[in-house]
């Protein structure tokens, strides 16, 4: 196949880093000459490196940065059909960042979890770290206000240890709770700018505040984010979900693998999967470590805790069963 040259170094990676990968995974073989590539192997495994190359391609085409996460997510793709739509998703641009870079789904995961926030009135995103679950739900908050969808965007997370002691932290009520909130000021930073969000924060269109701060208001007109749901109590979570008001959305985030609750406190995200799994307008997004979009190792190490824990829970339960048994 031919590779121009002006987009061998952004296909191949660095030092050839891309296609070293390719050939290990796919057991084929490459040799780039004068602009074109050579792949012998099985028919079946040199087809599917055409495949993945020609989408490498067309996505550096598109002027795109290829990175090694999307040589890793086509290569887990067993498809053909999933692997021939992947350049697709490109053109699903929520918007740009104040650098100009676009934000866009990146896994079909994260593409089915934008379309379910498009379509409902209710979302939750849940799924490890790394799958972009508050940032695309950022993107979103701020392109519908900026399209005069909504006419307030408030973001709000629990304000609850980290596993930490933090003690009385000095300053007044807002540095108190800012620790707890910064994740969710680095996203606006980024897709908005300091300056534009300082302005409409000054007004009240932009709310920042820990969870608690929600009781007693309805929110109507307004772009909701709950992030870290995980943290919050099935009391707290029914609090949160009953103050939406009219032409309102509310995208709830959480990661049910990193609870700071005690261990005897049931999640609230846990009980609203059980509780409002059916109803209508209401949609649960699962999210899982093929859509995690930091560094590859990440990945890795959401797959490795994953299957730490799936070990640890059949011995406990092998254990629990024989002491029953007794």
């Amino acid at each position: 196949m031919e590779i121009p040259a002006e987009h061998a170094s952004n296909v191949f990676g660095e030092f050839d880093s891309y296609l070293k990968k390719i050939e290990k995974t796919l057991q084929v073989e490459t040799v780039e000459r004068n602009g074109e590539l050579k792949i012998t192997g099985s028919k079946e495994r040199v087809d599917r490196a055409v495949l993945i190359l020609k989408q490498l391609l067309e996505l550096s085409r598109r002027k795109n940065v290829i990175h090694e996460q999307n040589v890793d997510y086509l290569l887990s793709l067993t498809e053909p059909e999933k692997t021939e739509a992947y350049v697709e998703m490109d053109k699903s641009c929520i918007c740009h960042t104040i650098q100009g870079k676009p934000v866009k789904p990146k896994t079909f995961g994260q593409k089915k979890y934008v379309e379910a926030i498009q379509k409902n009135k209710i979302v939750f995103g849940i799924g490890p770290a790394g799958t972009g679950k508050t940032y695309l739900a950022m993107a979103m908050a701020i392109t519908a206000f900026r399209n005069d969808e909504v006419s307030r965007i408030i973001l709000t997370r629990p304000a609850i240890e980290a596993g930490e002691k933090l003690g009385f932290l000095p300053g007044d009520l807002q540095s108190k709770i800012d620790p707890y909130l910064r994740p969710l000021y680095d996203a606006l930073y980024q897709i908005m700018g300091p300056d534009q969000f300082q302005k409409n924060m000054e007004k009240g269109l932009i709310e920042v505040a820990p969870l608690a701060y929600m009781r007693g208001r309805t929110l109507d007109n307004a772009f909701i984010i709950l992030d870290e749901a995980q943290n919050t109590t099935p009391a707290q979570m029914k609090m949160f979900l009953t103050r939406i008001g009219f032409d309102s959305k509310v995208i709830v985030t959480g990661d049910s693998t990193q609870k700071d609750l005690p261990a005897d406190q049931k999640s609230g995200l846990e009980v609203a999967k059980e509780v409002l799994r059916n109803i209508e307008d209401i949609a649960f997004c699962e999210l899982t470590g093929a859509d995690v979009v930091r560094h590859p190792l990440v990945q890795k190490i959401v797959e490795a805790y994953d299957a730490y824990e799936k070990k640890h829970t059949g011995t406990q339960k092998r254990n629990e069963a024989r002491k029953g048994k007794r």
